[in-house]
């Protein structure tokens, strides 16, 4: 794995040498632009706006355009000069419990291997006393160019950094809840909760990506002159209404169908049209009155 940043773990007044390197990769399909005439690729250029000139990477430069269109030109001695304490240096700041981590705070993610021989101790004692307390460490850093916020955490034996967005960075859900004041009956959830056991623990490890093996199997096919079909539309979804107590309790039985039981060994409950009363009841404690007046 080849490292991307060097520098040190502020751990107090203990200094731990790491490399950084990414924990993940995109396998994502890229396409490239072209003209339909010919086939040729479509490029973009670099255009100034004043001259219409086209202008070299050498001619370029950065500014920051303020509110009024005003336009003031930073270059990259104004921003070294900048004071940037984390320039190469991962600051600790304090440790927390892992669900005091928003999940919409997680960025990118990156492992830390010590660099060196000398590193080796104090960074095995930074992985083992995150192991026990069982907390993660907030720390800063900085890469590419602006100071970052991050999370310290124990992944098998390694030390991983996932960045995190600050806290003003995050938008607040106003204008997203529904705005009609919904009532969800316990029969609903009964249903909901029938369909959850059934469906049972998603093991990632198995998923993937489809869509890109479709994109595969389809530029595979192209290149050797195959004839490509085609799949039919389905339709699409929202703004149509449905029985939701029907659409569960279908949802249930194919789940049953498709996963034919629990792996765990958990029962998956009989799928029967349940009604609100009965299923008040069952949540009141009266299930066992119900079955002995029967």
């Amino acid at each position: 794995m080849r490292s991307i940043w060097n520098g040190a773990i502020s751990f107090g007044l203990v200094s731990i040498p790491v490399k950084l390197m990414n924990a993940t990769e995109n396998h994502s399909i890229s396409f490239r632009q072209i003209h339909l005439a010919d086939g040729g690729r479509i490029r973009y250029r670099k255009v100034c706006e004043l001259d219409e000139q086209e202008v070299t990477s050498a001619e370029t430069g950065k500014a920051y355009e303020d509110a009024d269109g005003t336009v003031i030109p930073i270059t990259d001695e104004d921003i070294a000069s900048l004071p940037l304490p984390t320039a190469k240096t991962i600051e600790i700041e304090g440790f927390v419990p892992p669900s005091a981590v928003d999940t919409l705070q997680l960025d990118s993610a990156y492992y830390l291997a010590a660099n060196g021989v000398p590193a080796t101790k104090p960074y095995a004692l930074l992985r083992e006393a995150l192991r026990r307390s069982e907390k993660v460490a907030v720390a800063r850093y900085a890469l590419r160019g602006r100071e970052r916020l991050g999370m310290l955490r124990v992944i098998d034996d390694v030390i991983a950094l996932h960045g995190l967005l600050w806290p003003d960075e995050i938008r607040a859900p106003e204008g997203v809840t529904p705005d009609a004041d919904v009532k969800v009956r316990d029969a609903e959830l009964d249903l909901a909760d029938a369909l959850m056991n059934t469906l049972g623990e998603a093991d990632l490890d198995t998923l993937h990506d489809d869509y890109r093996e479709a994109v595969e199997e389809l530029v595979a096919a192209k290149a050797a002159g195959e004839p490509v079909e085609q799949e039919g539309e389905e339709e699409a979804g929202g703004g149509k209404v449905i029985d939701l107590m029907a659409a569960l309790e279908n949802s249930v039985r194919a789940a049953q169908e498709t996963h034919g039981g629990r792996e765990d060994g958990g029962e998956v409950a009989d799928v029967h049209p349940i009604t609100s009363g009965r299923a008040s009841a069952r949540r009141g404690g009266t299930q066992g009155k119900a079955a002995g007046a029967s």
